[in-house]
């Protein structure tokens, strides 16, 4: 069966970069040379010897149609897939809310110790842009408006910089990649030259080995009988040496997988000799800790109470010491309040969470909280023109934006170069497949080649065994070498 136009490997690689009018238009010249080649009117004749016919086209009289063409391979058509999305959607939701329900009643019965705290409504002014705008609503006056118009005016000098900047770079990338790839289709015309040059060379070679291989059995007719069908079976299955190849690749996978996962046990019993050594570690600094609590409690009479009070509560806190541990600890001292630094220090450290500064937080009422918190260079602008008899506030502003300016404008040029190289090396590596590929077009060239003329040979094989004459084995003989200069897969220029 002839090999579409459309789907030969070459024609793919040259219709690439081509536009759509000259994809059609080259579609329709081949289809033009196909039609003029082997369409053509039969000549007028009244007695027509079917015979003669399937010699010239070199027909078989016992050839079946491949069982792949009776598989029935259609798909079932099932709606379990649509149910069970559906119904997996709502078990989720259902799960979710069961979720729900179940939170709403533990909360009835939490001990408050391990209870999350309430969250505040804290708004983080992070942009110097509305940082500036809340200034002015918030405190309108001369400084404030003059910072916010200096900040704003600042922001579209940036962004139009930024645009032009940007714009820039795409066009020089853009061009640099137009030469690219007129370098690349240059390169491809010399390999394309020589995968067409390869298969008009391989048609040549079979046309002159075969002719010869026929004609030596229009002149005499052997004895022995034709090795075709085996070189055929190697042709399509490929050979003993191939085979063993496969082999050794097989073993070699093999050995890698099996060393994988050594190395992968290996490291896991690291892992867990690394964490044993840790949890060691971490032992004698309890150990160590806890024996500096007792130190502490000795010594108390020669220190203050204050001093003592503040290491023994960091300290439990590191071991993180029950109740029970800390009255052991802490029996020896007569402290007035020592029940209280108990249940103090006991209840922190039992708790799952820690209140936030208040100062960073916010209050504990509903109410929303404002503060900022800016990390943008045009902060120092703002903070100059608040006050412009500071030379400091001057020089931390120019260094910012010039840093800014020219840290951007260096990012965009490198990420420029690297695109540009980055599209040069792929055409590069795009030429150099396209070359290593021609081998390997070759060879699918001629293995099809191959699978085309293999049958017609062995039905010629078959017929001289059975004594055909000679006249009608020239005709067979000629039709084969006409197949093989015209037939599938076809050179297309």
């Amino acid at each position: 069966m002839p090999i579409s136009p459309l789907h030969d490997a070459e024609t793919l690689r040259q219709q690439r970069n081509l536009t759509n009018a000259q994809k059609r238009t080259s579609g329709e010249t081949k289809e033009g040379v196909l039609v003029n080649n082997f369409i053509k009117d039969c000549p007028e004749c009244e007695n027509i010897n079917l015979n003669s016919t399937m010699d010239t086209l070199v027909i078989s009289k016992n050839t079946s149609m491949p069982e792949k063409l009776y598989e029935n391979d259609r798909a079932k058509k099932s709606l379990m897939p649509i149910s069970a999305a559906a119904l997996g959607i709502m078990g989720a939701i259902a799960g979710v809310t069961g979720l729900i329900h179940h939170s709403s009643k533990i909360n009835l019965t939490m001990d408050s110790l391990k209870r999350v705290p309430p969250t505040v409504r804290n708004v983080a002014i992070n942009d110097e842009t509305f940082q500036a705008l809340y200034r002015i609503v918030e405190c309108p006056n001369y400084k404030t408006i003059q910072a916010g118009t200096g900040v704003f005016a600042l922001t579209a000098m940036a962004f139009m910089g930024k645009t032009f900047i940007d714009g820039f770079k795409e066009v020089w990338v853009k061009k640099r990649e137009a030469d690219i790839q007129k370098n690349l289709q240059e390169k491809l015309i010399n390999i394309e030259t020589q995968s067409f040059a390869g298969k008009i060379q391989i048609t040549r070679s079979m046309l002159s080995q075969k002719a010869i291989e026929l004609g030596k059995y229009l002149n005499s007719t052997p004895e022995r009988k034709p090795a075709s069908r085996e070189s055929f079976k190697s042709l399509m299955f490929g050979n003993g040496s191939y085979n063993r190849e496969e082999k050794k690749n097989g073993a070699l996978y093999a050995l890698a997988g099996l060393a994988t996962f050594a190395g992968i046990v290996a490291l896991g019993f690291l892992s867990l000799k690394n964490l044993t050594k840790s949890k060691g570690h971490l032992e004698k600094f309890i150990k160590d800790t806890k024996n500096e609590i007792t130190n502490v409690v000795k010594n108390s009479k020669s220190s203050t109470k204050q001093r003592d009070e503040q290491s023994l509560e960091n300290l439990f806190k590191t071991v993180e010491a029950t109740e029970e541990e800390i009255r052991t600890f802490m029996k020896p001292l007569n402290w007035k309040d020592k029940e209280e630094f108990i249940g103090r220090v006991s209840k922190e450290i039992n708790k799952s969470t820690v209140d936030a500064n208040i100062y960073c937080g916010g209050g504990k009422t509903p109410k929303p909280t404002f503060y900022s918190h800016v990390n943008d260079y045009r902060a120092f602008l703002y903070n100059y023109l608040l006050d412009t008899d500071n030379p400091q506030f001057r020089a931390l502003f120019l260094g910012t934006t010039g840093l800014t300016a020219i840290g951007y404008g260096g990012k965009v040029f490198g990420d420029a170069i690297k695109e540009v190289q980055v599209k040069k090396f792929n055409a590069d590596t795009e030429a150099e497949l396209q070359q290593r590929l021609v081998s390997t077009e070759l060879k699918n060239f001629k293995s099809k080649k191959d699978a085309a003329i293999q049958p017609l040979m062995d039905e010629f094989y078959k017929q001289v065994r059975q004594g055909k004459p000679k006249e009608e084995l020239k005709v067979m003989a000629d039709n084969i070498l006409l197949e093989i200069k015209n037939g599938p897969p076809f050179v297309y220029s």
